[in-house]
Order: structure tokens, then sequence, then C-alpha cells
């Protein structure tokens, strides 16, 4: 199970200490949420931000946007360290194939996400293209809210769909006991952030959720 801690939660008047304290406690990657204020209501960092983490952490960088025309700045995110580009099929529609190859030509993993009202068959023209599938178990925009169990069953659709060694990734409402829901149901990466990041004992909070 790859546990993708996102740094939403943390502290940003100490990213570099907070990303740190990841690494030492067994993150085996950094979950960057990226949000434009358009296509969720909520607005986060940008390229820059990271561009200034991946000197300083040898994990993956999990980048993750949650914005309008996400084509237009795959270029950035690449150039800016990222080692997995994720978007959102909502984004993107019938240029859904575009963004994934033009995310290829940077030689770096490629990610397809779909919000809670979206159904798997929309994406399964895309399930063989992609490295990742990122399962939102929360409407997206901001850390904290409760789990979505029916979202969570569209693992199982997924992995029914492709005989590829797809990663299913969930994000939302992820703590000891969903974190165990969705491993049954065939996830192998996971984010977590407040439940990382507000534990008294980060070490054990991300070996609980494995």
């Amino acid at each position: 199970m790859i546990i993708a801690p996102s740094i939403l939660s943390s502290d940003f008047a100490n990213l570099e200490a907070e990303i740190k304290r990841l690494e030492e406690n067994g993150a085996d990657w950094v979950h960057v949420d990226v949000m434009d204020g358009h296509f969720v209501p909520n607005l986060t960092i940008g390229a820059p931000v990271v561009k200034a983490i991946k000197p300083i952490t040898s994990i993956p960088l999990d980048v993750h946007l949650m914005i309008d025309n996400p084509a237009k700045y795959v270029k950035d995110f690449a150039l800016a360290g990222s080692d997995i580009i994720t978007f959102h099929y909502e984004a993107t529609k019938e240029k859904t194939f575009e963004v994934i190859n033009i995310i290829k030509s940077y030689g770096i993993k490629v990610g397809l996400s779909i919000k809670p009202n979206t159904s798997v068959n929309e994406i399964k023209p895309y399930l063989d293209l992609v490295d990742l599938i990122l399962v939102m178990t929360v409407e997206p925009g901001f850390g904290g809210q409760k789990f979505m169990k029916d979202c969570a069953d569209k693992i199982i659709e997924i992995r029914a769909y492709t005989d590829k060694d797809l990663i299913i990734e969930v994000d939302g409402g992820i703590n000891a006991e969903t974190a165990q829901y969705c491993k049954k149901l065939g996830a192998n990466a996971l984010v977590a952030g407040n439940y990382v990041f507000s534990s008294d004992n980060m070490k054990e909070a991300i070996a609980s959720l494995r």
C-alpha cells in the first residue's frame, strides 16, 4: 500500500519541516493538492511550490490537479518536478486523450481522477492508457470531509475493467478504518491529510493505513 499524505493539511509556514517529517515517518509519496478556485471552490498552491519542494525530498511528488484546462498547466508542473500528474476527467471530457499524451510526453506517470458523481463507465476508454486512477471519496475542494463509502465501491468496477497493473488511489476521509475498507476492495494507494498531520504520532498513523 502506497501512503501519500496530502500537504494540504500541513503547516505551510514550516513546509520543509513537515515534508521531512513525512519522510522520516514512512510516507511513500507527497500528495500535492492544486486547486484553482474555479474547478473547485478552494484555492491552494501552484507550480512554484512544487519546484520549491522537489529539491528537499527524495520521495515522489504526487500532484493532483483540481483545475480547469489542465493541458495549459501540465508543462509548468512537469518542469517543476512532478513525478505523477493526475487531472480530472470532468475538466477535460473529450480532450482527455490529449491531456494524457501531453503528460506522457514529459516522461512522468499520468493519473486520471473522478469525482463522486462520475461513473466508472465514463473513464473505461482510458484505463489502459494511464498509470493511476484516483477515486475521490469526498467532493474535491476541502480537507476534513466524511468518507463516501459508495464511491469507494468504484474500485471493484475499475479492477474488473482492466488487467493492467494499475495504481488505484483513494482520496477523501481516509483513516485507519476506511483505509482497510479500500484495501479490501483493491486499492493500493491512499491519500490522507488530516488523519496524518493531526495525529500525535505520525509514524503510527501512517502505519495504520497499510
